[in-house]
């Protein structure tokens, strides 16, 4: 956890925000987008300078796999650049990417307990992006880093690598607390 000085900290009387948003980025993503687009601009380059002599099964076979392989992953990158997690009154919502999808929306009267998690890594989740493991459970990981850590009712747990996840855990276990339901 962070250290935080008398003031930045507040007391627990202070009131707490009636929405909280998260965010966090990862920038390598970037990297790994520009591959695709690599790999979608060459497979545009051997549709339009077709003067290949093995045939044109061969063109058409590299054409369509470079370009699949290209739009496969600029999509799959660039849909994990980035998450935005918002904490209402009702609910915890996650946004990945430009276009907000994939999206979890998760009510709060699911929730039993919140927790702060200092490191979420990709390692232990197998990669970037929307994951579940049976024995861990459900994450949205973007970056290394702090993360919100969610146990629901139903014995499952949900994971999200957000900045400040403190702050979030601080609100979700107030509004829990509030609705009647134990924090944990």
């Amino acid at each position: 956890m962070r250290d935080h000085t008398h003031s930045e900290r507040g007391s627990t009387a202070d009131a707490l925000p009636e929405v909280w948003t998260g965010k966090a980025t990862n920038r390598v993503q970037w990297l790994l987008a520009l591959a695709g687009a690599l790999c979608l601009a060459l497979g545009i380059e051997l549709a339009v300078d077709n003067m290949w002599t093995s045939g044109i099964a061969a063109l058409a076979m590299s054409v369509v796999g470079c370009i699949a392989a290209g739009l496969l992953i600029l999509f799959g990158t660039l849909a994990f650049v980035h998450v935005a997690v918002k904490v209402d009154k009702d609910s915890l919502e996650v946004r990945c990417g430009h276009m907000g999808l994939p999206r979890r929306r998760i009510p709060l009267s699911h929730v039993v307990g919140a927790d702060f998690a200092q490191a979420v890594s990709p390692r232990q989740w197998g990669g970037w992006g929307y994951r579940s493991r049976p024995d861990i459970g459900t994450a949205v990981v973007v970056r290394r880093g702090e993360g919100l850590v969610l146990s629901l009712g139903d014995g499952r747990t949900f994971t999200v690598t957000v900045d400040d996840a403190e702050a979030a855990v601080r609100i979700i276990r107030d509004r829990l607390s509030v609705a009647g339901t134990p924090a944990a």
